[in-house]
């Protein structure tokens, strides 16, 4: 996929017009986006679909919902970003150049999918042991 690092001052909608560019020129197969609230407005959505092709799904929080409430889909972003935390680099802001902070959460998330994909398997194991005959 892609990812995006930018200064606080950026707005979360003008940084996802440059990051949805992006990611549409890489995978033009992905036309629905989850978002939170701080890309809800109608223009982005509008922008998004009229521009690229992507729909744009805001998942909000109920409006008479009080303390923690779980939300669709946003759970998993951040999952990942509790992920790419273990990496100690990552925990703090220590970049001085985006592009470098960037650099490090792909380096994270390209470690976590190399031990996961070469980790052994268990239940694979045990599923292709062969049986011994019986005497």
């Amino acid at each position: 996929m892609d990812l995006l690092v930018t200064p606080a001052d950026v707005q979360d909608r003008d940084a996802a017009r440059v990051l949805l560019t992006r990611l549409h020129a890489e995978h033009p197969e992905i036309v629905l986006v989850w978002a939170d609230n701080g890309y809800g407005g109608e223009e982005f959505a509008t922008w998004a679909q009229h521009t690229l092709g992507i729909t744009v799904k805001v998942v909000s929080r109920p409006k008479d919902a009080k303390g923690f409430v779980l939300l669709p889909k946003r759970w998993v972003v951040e999952r990942s970003n509790s992920w790419t935390m273990r990496a100690r680099r990552n925990a703090r802001d220590y970049e001085r150049l985006m592009s470098h902070a960037e650099a490090h959460i792909q380096w994270a998330f390209i470690t976590l999918m190399t031990r996961r994909l070469t980790r052994r398997n268990r239940r694979t194991e045990v599923a292709t042991t062969p049986l011994t005959a019986v005497a």
